[in-house]
């Protein structure tokens, strides 16, 4: 379109594949280190509750480098699974700063599960071993796939354990991941998150809980490993034992995000386990090019607004590229 439309539509279709995941890790990469610097800066989101658990966000946030804005609205709707619709309906603006044309439009929900991948990948690439390749992921819904491929795209996954509270989702999940993946992966869904977890080298929890109990407990995760936590429904929802981060190097997006918004950061904190100094932010670890020294690592996940536009800008570049090649 021109003038004063939409330029670029970008739909799920759009945001598939291996090459787009990556181009949405390494704009993480540069936008991270932008906030580690102070030459962005990501506002906090808005948050509207109606109804229980159920609620409508609206971040927004500029890349003065990179010269785009965006504007994202999404919907959490906890019960919708249930409904057999996704737990995440959105939409994001891409805009251009210089002009202020609105330079594309994109599926809010995929966004929101490849973003979430991407930053989970990022910070995987960042601290677990190059050669992990043991992968567990509680959880078995759209952000379960999400974090498998990004899991697949930046370490040799060579056997997937899965477990979900409901078996069917978990069964469905495992036959998904045997068609979808690019190289061959022993994939074994398991009874229990314990038995899922032991000794895998690479941990994610992609759950909708609403509870503060564990869903995985401190002790069972292996020495070492690397584990991703995205998952929950409020800020004081918990997926794994808070005691971990006493002992792990605990890594977040941005402390005041996390202070706000994550629920193992926030038990922590309370029972003394941690300090605030004890949280390493994404940014810091690469301007300060971080090596990994062999300790288990946790990344704590709760999105930014600016992570929106990061994911926005490679995905419409890509979609343009691909729209002139034509």
């Amino acid at each position: 379109m021109s003038g004063g439309g939409i330029e670029v539509l970008v739909g799920a279709g759009d945001m598939e594949g291996p090459e787009r995941l990556l181009d949405v890790v390494d704009a993480l990469a540069e936008v991270f280190a932008d906030l580690a610097s102070g030459r962005t800066r990501s506002p906090s989101r808005t948050v509207v509750e109606h109804g229980p658990r159920r609620q409508m966000v609206v971040g927004t946030a500029v890349w003065e480098r990179r010269g785009v804005g965006s504007v994202k609205v999404s919907t959490l709707t906890p019960d919708n699974p249930e409904r057999g619709l996704p737990l995440i309906h959105g939409v994001v603006v891409l805009t251009d700063l210089a002009t202020g044309r609105i330079r594309a439009l994109l599926d809010g929900a995929e966004l929101t599960a490849v973003r979430t991948a991407a930053v989970a990948g990022l910070a995987t690439r960042l601290c677990a071993p190059a050669d992990a390749g043991e992968l567990a992921v509680i959880g078995a819904g759209v952000q379960a796939r999400a974090l498998f491929r990004a899991m697949e795209a930046v370490r040799p996954v060579r056997a997937m354990r899965v477990f979900s509270r409901t078996p069917a989702g978990a069964g469905r999940f495992a036959r998904w991941v045997r068609g979808a993946a690019s190289r061959p992966v022993d994939v074994t869904v398991h009874d229990s998150a314990r038995d899922a977890v032991a000794g895998a080298g690479l941990v994610c929890t992609a759950t909708s809980t609403a509870g503060t109990e564990p869903v995985v407990e401190a002790d069972w995760i292996a020495p070492g490993a690397h584990v991703n936590v995205i998952g929950g429904t409020h800020e004081d929802a918990i997926e794994v034992d808070p005691v971990l981060l006493a002992s792990a190097l605990t890594v977040v997006e941005e402390r005041e995000a996390a202070l706000e918004d994550a629920g193992e950061v926030r038990a922590a904190l309370a029972a003394g386990l941690i300090g605030t100094a004890d949280l390493n932010e994404l940014g810091a670890l690469i301007t300060d090019g971080f090596v990994p020294d062999g300790r288990t690592t946790v990344f704590r996940g709760v999105g930014l607004a600016v992570e929106d536009t990061a994911a926005a800008v490679a995905l419409t570049e890509a979609a343009e590229a691909r729209r002139d090649r034509r």
